[in-house]
């Protein structure tokens, strides 16, 4: 496993890993002027292949759910691998977030790493040439995924970064205050397959157009935010390009992370199954709550919703996902 450093102190520090496209390590200085790792990680790669949670993995070929691993495709019958109470989850059993990924460049404040997909991998069709590129400026990470196609396939890649922003190893961030600029949110199953349409946050605990906090949200008597221990759920953005969607903020560390994409959907995810097995890169053992996600991407099962963004890909296309986290004081 490599361990790539870019950005300097007193900004942003991203450490990165080949294994996984992995962001390992966020080092900011908040603004109560202490400097500290903001995101969830594991310390060794045995762990990282150990654990299901997913920290700081590149998502691929097909971030989220496919219900029963299952879709068409041009008319044509797909069956991908399936480990998530029988669904395809963030790649299959065998996803992006496992591989050794290449090192194409890297300087002082950017990684670009590549990995080729042959076709057949996890049962997606076409062989996929996928990059992700991390460029740190001053207050800022930009993440941009790409992916070409030697046949019609699908496509959906993510960060699935976890953000503490009291700390890696504070414990859990339900005194964090969440804001998502969406009017609607996609309810799911006990498996977490879309129900169907989706549905106004407006009375929700999923109304989180104004600041609400993490800890009073998911303990909140809902039948979505119980069925999953929590919110594990897409948000439909609004707006349309690179734009603002969410933003987390700490009061005890004066910080705030501004997320930033071109992406139709967000899914939130408040760490809901770390169940202390595993642990941080400072040692800790992670239990539930001891983060949240923000993954920025298409909606969950889109080939199998016709209706909504497509995640198709076809030759001579290219897929991109841009995201950005911005970092800055509340004081």
């Amino acid at each position: 496993m490599t361990v790539l450093t870019i950005g300097r102190a007193p900004g942003i520090e991203l450490q990165l890993l080949d294994l996984g496209a992995t962001v390992h390590r966020l080092l900011v200085t908040g603004g109560d002027g202490v400097r500290r790792n903001i995101v969830l990680g594991h310390p060794t790669p045995e762990e990282y292949l150990a654990s299901t949670a997913y920290l700081g993995g590149t998502i691929g070929r097909y971030a989220n759910r496919i219900a029963a691993g299952r879709f068409e495709l041009d008319g044509d019958p797909v069956t991908v691998g399936t480990h998530d109470r029988g669904n395809h989850l963030h790649g299959g059993p065998d996803g992006f977030d496992r591989r050794t990924w290449t090192i194409a460049r890297h300087d002082e404040m950017l990684v670009e790493m590549t990995l080729t997909s042959p076709a057949g991998d996890q049962g997606f069709p076409g062989e996929v040439r996928a990059s992700v590129t991390f460029t740190v400026r001053d207050d800022a990470v930009d993440v941009v995924m790409t992916a070409t196609t030697s046949a019609p396939t699908v496509v959906n890649m993510t960060n699935h970064a976890y953000f503490n922003l009291a700390g890696e190893g504070s414990g859990v961030v339900d005194d964090h205050e969440l804001t998502v600029a969406a009017q609607e949110y996609t309810p799911v199953d006990d498996t977490g397959i879309p129900l169907g349409a989706h549905a106004p946050v407006d009375g929700t605990p999923f109304d989180l157009r104004s600041p609400a906090r993490l800890g009073a949200v998911v303990r909140a008597s809902h039948p979505q935010i119980e069925a999953a221990a929590g919110i594990d759920h897409n948000f439909v953005l609004g707006g349309e390009g690179m734009r603002s969607v969410a933003q987390l903020e700490c009061a005890a560390t004066a910080t705030r992370l501004d997320l930033a994409t071109d992406q139709p959907g967000l899914q939130v995810y408040t760490a809901n199954s770390l169940d202390g097995r595993h642990r941080s890169t400072s040692g800790v053992l992670l239990r539930q709550g001891d983060g949240v996600a923000l993954e920025p991407q298409l909606f969950p099962d889109s080939p199998n919703h016709p209706e909504w963004p497509s995640a198709v890909l076809r030759p001579g296309q290219t897929y991109r996902s841009h995201l950005r986290w911005t970092v800055s004081p509340t004081r």
